[in-house]
């Protein structure tokens, strides 16, 4: 457990205080990447933020202004729809981004290149999300809308906000062009896959599951060569109905070869099965 974590276990103000760090952080990257990436370069991806890229340019409207007057009355909707679940931290978010917006607004664009700021925006935003969702919050916008939309039309929340994202990008393609709208939909799966990358973190793991007449030669190898645990799962094999446990190993990626060999040795007619494990919280690995 590293001192951070112990700190704010052991002083609940901490972690509420560390919370409301993350969002404001957060809030104010994606504030950033907005204005010298996506707004200078007309790329709607999405959002609030790129409501207020397309009514800057059709209207003149300050981006900033427009963002308060959209997350602010969605904020109060959620609260009245959803519930009080969104708490002061989503508040705070939904204030403090269009703030960070109107502060940088005079910063000189970093590329001219529309691809360059997809990408680039897009990693911003979704790292600035990625760290307010961090801090057990978000920034209000559009997400409220779709939340509202799934509860009371039954669709996936999945497909409300692909509906509502895909309605800003295809006005973007009507304001602009149909280029504009392409870059929108790249910086939309970059901050996708962003901010998958900022909650699951730097180490992707793999868990094994074995199935072995060794078992106990594999077991005890696992636990002594590779110093990891081991959980046997019962199991019946569907053709025999015999008892077949299972053994589950979850190993570092580096791990993984060493694994392998160990079965491969013990065992060589063993049934391995293998998938990526993105993040593993618990003994041996981070803790949550």
């Amino acid at each position: 457990m590293t001192r951070i974590s112990y700190l704010t276990d052991k002083y609940p103000g901490l972690r509420i205080l560390s919370d409301y760090i993350l969002v404001i952080i957060g809030s104010a990257i994606i504030a950033v990447a907005f204005n010298v990436f996506l707004l200078p370069n007309r790329i709607a991806s999405g959002g609030v933020s790129g409501i207020s890229t397309i009514l800057k340019s059709v209207l003149g409207w300050e981006p900033a202004y427009v963002q308060w007057a959209f997350n602010i009355p969605l904020f109060i909707a959620g609260v009245v729809f959803l519930g009080k679940q969104f708490g002061m931290k989503t508040l705070v978010g939904t204030i403090f981004l269009p703030l960070v917006v109107f502060l940088t607004s005079d910063l000189q664009p970093w590329t001219h290149n529309a691809l360059l700021a997809a990408l680039f925006g897009g990693i911003g935003v979704g790292l600035g999300l990625g760290i307010v969702f961090r801090g057990k919050a978000s920034t209000g916008g559009t997400d409220l809308a779709a939340q509202i939309i799934h509860k009371y039309t039954g669709f996936t929340l999945g497909r409300c906000v692909v509906m509502i994202d895909g309605l800003i990008v295809l006005t973007a393609a009507v304001v602009f062009d149909i280029e504009k709208a392409l870059y929108a939909i790249i910086g939309l799966y970059v901050t996708s896959k962003t901010i998958d990358f900022i909650q699951v973190g730097f180490g992707h793991s793999k868990m094994a599951m074995i199935i072995t007449n060794k078992q106990e030669d594999v077991r005890e190898g696992i636990l002594h060569k590779i110093d990891r645990g081991v959980t046997k799962l019962s199991a019946y094999g569907g053709f025999t109905d015999h008892e077949r446990p299972v053994l589950m190993c979850v190993v570092d990626q580096t791990e993984f070869t060493k694994l392998k060999q160990l079965v491969k040795n013990i065992d060589p007619s063993a049934f391995v099965v293998v998938m990526d494990a993105a993040e593993v919280l618990g003994e041996g690995f981070k803790r949550a």
